[in-house]
């Protein structure tokens, strides 16, 4: 493939490293909005930037009929403009709030346990995530697809919210701490005990290859997807 990164930072550098790795060229290094000249005839996008430019980013290579990966999270206020806008130029968008392997199966056994639970009152449900520093957006996007999908699966809850769990607002604590790449633990607490899930990323290996696989995936169709499509989650 011919890929374009728009969002040239760490990750973006990860990308570059591993895709060439795997024979693809990377024709656009972009650390500026991306225009059409400056997108080389990508034949995709991969795009992880900053909230603030990932709106107009998306949307100039869907304008291009360039189909992207996104992992850029905390702009998902306007996520139902892009995916619209994706569908009018026929071709494809893909949002991840997290890539890798691991997290994507972690989320399949968070909707599991979430169901399973569901029939538990006695348990009460707390998120957390842990990242670097760096990360401009709390809680993570990950986190909040953890809290979606419990959502759905426990009607003891119909939104969620920063720090502790409160009667229907389920709690995610967010932790900025050095340059952890990302944990990620759902406690179920009860008087006499507790059951914990947790995802621990060692680097960002893991949500680069993602995004490289769901690029390769994504070549020749049309529409709005997700990583459960790309791994068969569905």
């Amino acid at each position: 493939m011919k890929i374009a990164i728009v969002g040239y930072g760490k990750m973006g550098q990860i990308i570059d490293d591993l895709a060439t790795k795997k024979g693809h060229e990377i024709v656009a290094k972009l650390k500026e909005t991306p225009t059409l000249s400056s997108l080389n005839n990508a034949d995709v996008a991969i795009e992880f930037s900053n909230p603030e430019v990932a709106f107009n980013n998306i949307k100039i290579c869907l304008e291009n009929k360039i189909p992207v990966i996104c992992g850029t999270t905390g702009w998902l206020d306007r996520k139902s403009e892009i995916e619209k806008i994706a569908i009018e130029n026929d071709t494809a968008f893909l949002y991840g709030s997290n890539f890798s392997l691991g997290v994507n199966l972690f989320f399949d056994l968070n909707r599991k346990l979430a169901n399973l639970m569901a029939n538990f009152p006695e348990y009460t449900i707390q998120l957390e995530e842990i990242h670097h520093t760096h990360k401009k957006d709390a809680p993570s996007g990950t986190a909040i697809s953890l809290a979606e999908d419990i959502i759905i699966n426990n009607s003891t809850f119909d939104s969620w919210k920063l720090e502790e769990t409160e009667k229907n607002n389920l709690g995610i604590e967010a932790i900025r701490k050095d340059e952890v790449p990302g944990t990620h633990s759902v406690f179920y607490r009860s008087e006499v005990d507790e059951i914990e899930i947790k995802h621990t990323a060692f680097n960002r290996n893991g949500f680069a290859m993602g995004a490289i696989i769901a690029a390769e995936w994504i070549q020749g169709k049309q529409g709005i997807f997700s990583m459960k499509d790309v791994l068969g989650l569905n």
